[in-house]
């Protein structure tokens, strides 16, 4: 659970609402870390960072 968590991490486009145009209220949750940005680079670019 994300309330439980010390750290989240989202990836996630934009912060825009998306269907139902409701925010998230996750992306305001002082544990989380908001990655903007097509997922699946900056997933590759987080790993390649670490390596």
């Amino acid at each position: 659970r994300v309330d439980e968590a010390q750290h989240v991490m989202v990836c996630n486009l934009d912060t825009k609402p998306g269907y139902s145009g409701v925010d998230n209220p996750l992306y305001e949750q002082p544990q989380v870390t908001l990655l903007l940005g097509d997922a699946s680079q900056t997933v590759a670019e987080l790993l390649s960072s670490l390596a």
